[in-house]
């Protein structure tokens, strides 16, 4: 985070706070550049975040005012979903948000996809061009089960940032994390088990848990700090759940980070009733602060969590480079990867490997925290703008994704069908849910540039929620 961006939060911490009164005069440029040893112009940046977020109002010659409406639509409250397993609903939805990636005119705020527009990719396509140059055999053979050895190492240094210390052969490529998910689950569960999840929980997933014949239970989970620790130890004493999936940092959708003093509780919970914690950790590397959050496969010392991870969320989705740490589940995960004909493409593993190895993939990830963490708060400004006053809408942590949750009586079910006519894809809150809780929730993907475009696009869903609301 860069220190107008810290600034910035700190600022509108005290405003919400209450330590700066609506329509009180903030310090001056130079007071808080006196007082925070930082530029003038660091000051002016932080000032025009809070501006853009209408938490302030300039005044000619007066200088920064407290906004005298509402600084900030509240956070959701934790989460209420039915604590009983349920079979897992809402395909045909998931589809139709599958389905519109195939229309290049749609405006996709639904989807997961990263920003794939930005120069500092530019040397993962030059080499992947160098691959297909001088490499045309062995980009064309087959892999080895277990992945190239080299993105394992790269990868096994990348880990360490999360707190993980491990070997390159004890990690595993797959074809994205939804790959390594998939590994996962077909090596702990079978037809009929139980598993716990966050509640909302992502869709990918749960659909993963319907065409594997499993049962889900959703926990309540709090958008700031994460599952119900009480709530799932509830659920264990009455369940007979198998495993537990988590996405602790930077969650989908909530993008809370789980506090590490509950990543250890969960971990001893998990201990105590001997189950399995499958952690996804798609998203940790975009957390805007760093150094990056730690992963609970960083506290694990006997081998229960599986960490699932990719490049789809930092990189780019069309990789299908993804990796699992199965701990003591190894052999069971390499013989569902062999089953499931699991051998990975060479050339996008050669490619990522010497993305890291050349240090671009660390400059890459500067570069998208920062725009992401700038698109959420134009996007956030936005929502504020053009939805209800009645809105609350989360505070991610990193990543680019925002949950909001709208008036009782907006179902965004029947909104995203009318908006899909205007070309605009919607992603319904009750996508994330196994019960298809959550009608009256959304999740917006701010990785897409905030053109006027796209502010057009985010108008236009919001006068469809009036509209919904007045029927």
């Amino acid at each position: 985070m860069t220190r107008y961006q810290h600034l910035a939060n700190l600022l509108a911490q005290r405003i919400e706070q209450g330590l700066y009164r609506s329509g009180e005069r903030l310090p001056s440029v130079r007071a808080l550049s006196q007082e925070h040893g930082v530029s003038i112009s660091t000051i002016q940046q932080a000032y025009q975040i809070l501006e853009n977020l209408q938490l302030i109002t300039p005044q000619p010659r007066s200088g920064y005012f407290v906004s005298q409406k509402k600084a900030l639509p509240p956070v959701p409250a934790m989460t209420r979903p039915v604590q009983r397993p349920v079979d897992v609903t809402q395909w045909d939805e998931v589809m139709m948000l599958l389905d519109a990636r195939g229309d290049r005119e749609m405006i996709s705020f639904g989807g997961g996809s990263p920003d794939l527009t930005q120069p500092s990719l530019k040397p993962l396509w030059r080499e992947m061009s160098r691959i297909a140059q001088h490499n045309p055999a062995e980009m064309l053979s087959y892999d080895v089960l277990e992945g190239r050895k080299e993105l394992r190492e790269q990868i096994a240094r990348l880990m360490l940032d999360g707190g993980s210390t491990v070997a390159a052969e004890e990690i595993v490529i797959t074809n994205g994390c939804h790959g390594a998910l998939s590994l996962a689950l077909l090596s702990v569960c079978k037809p009929g088990d139980i598993v716990a999840v966050e509640s909302p929980s992502f869709h990918g997933t749960m659909q993963m848990l319907r065409g594997f014949d499993i049962k889900a239970i959703e926990i309540p989970t709090d958008p700031e700090t994460g599952i119900s620790i009480e709530a799932l130890e509830l659920a264990l004493e009455q369940w007979p759940i198998k495993a537990v999936i988590l996405v602790p940092n930077c969650n989908n959708p909530l993008g809370f980070i789980m506090p590490e003093a509950r990543k250890r509780q969960v971990l001893a919970l998990a201990q105590r009733h001997d189950i399995v914690i499958v952690e996804d950790d798609i998203y940790g590397e975009l957390a805007a602060d760093y150094p990056r959050p730690r992963t609970i496969h960083s506290f694990d010392i006997d081998g229960r969590v599986l960490l699932c991870s990719s490049f789809t969320k930092t990189v780019a989705p069309g990789l299908r480079v993804g990796w699992i740490v199965p701990g003591r589940y190894y052999d069971r995960v390499m013989h569902m990867k062999y089953a499931a004909g699991g051998f990975n493409v060479p050339a996008t593993q050669m490619a990522v490997a010497a993305f890291i190895r050349d240090g671009h993939y660390h400059r890459h990830l500067r570069r998208m925290r920062q725009i992401y963490q700038q698109n959420m708060e134009r996007y956030t400004c936005w929502v504020r703008q053009y939805f209800p006053c009645e809105i609350c809408v989360t505070r991610p942590k990193g990543s680019f994704l925002l949950w909001v949750e709208l008036p009782e009586q907006v179902d965004m079910v029947c909104v995203s069908k009318q908006l899909c006519a205007l070309k605009i894809q919607a992603a319904a809150g009750s996508l994330f849910s196994a019960s298809g809780k959550y009608r009256n929730c959304l999740r917006i993907n701010v990785a897409l540039p905030p053109t006027e475009k796209n502010r057009e696009a985010l108008k236009k869903m919001g006068e469809a929620i009036y509209i919904a609301m007045e029927e």
